[in-house]
């Protein structure tokens, strides 16, 4: 997969949370973010991932063994919308 556009970059991790159901009270810690991008750009997916989180996609929880992260299950209707714009996937 060709991952040159922010718009498919964001879709991807998108597509990978809600995948794994990490919706609402299951979490993940935030490095597992880049796994599945190629190591070049995962300074971008970090990014992406930080502005997915302001614009309130993608929640944080604070831990005492690391930041973890969750789909905000209020929109994840707009999230699946995304995927399926972008990627084409439909759940």
């Amino acid at each position: 997969m060709d991952f040159n556009d922010d718009e498919k970059i964001k879709a991807t991790i998108l597509y990978h949370l809600r995948r794994k159901k990490v919706i609402g009270g299951v979490h993940t810690p935030f490095d597992t973010v880049t796994k599945g991008f190629p190591s070049h750009i995962g300074k971008d997916v970090k990014k992406i991932t930080e502005d997915l989180i302001r614009k309130g996609y993608i929640l944080k929880k604070i831990t005492n063994y690391g930041l973890h992260i969750y789909l905000n299950k209020d929109k994840l209707k707009e999230i699946e919308d995304i995927i399926k714009r972008v990627l084409e996937y439909e759940f």
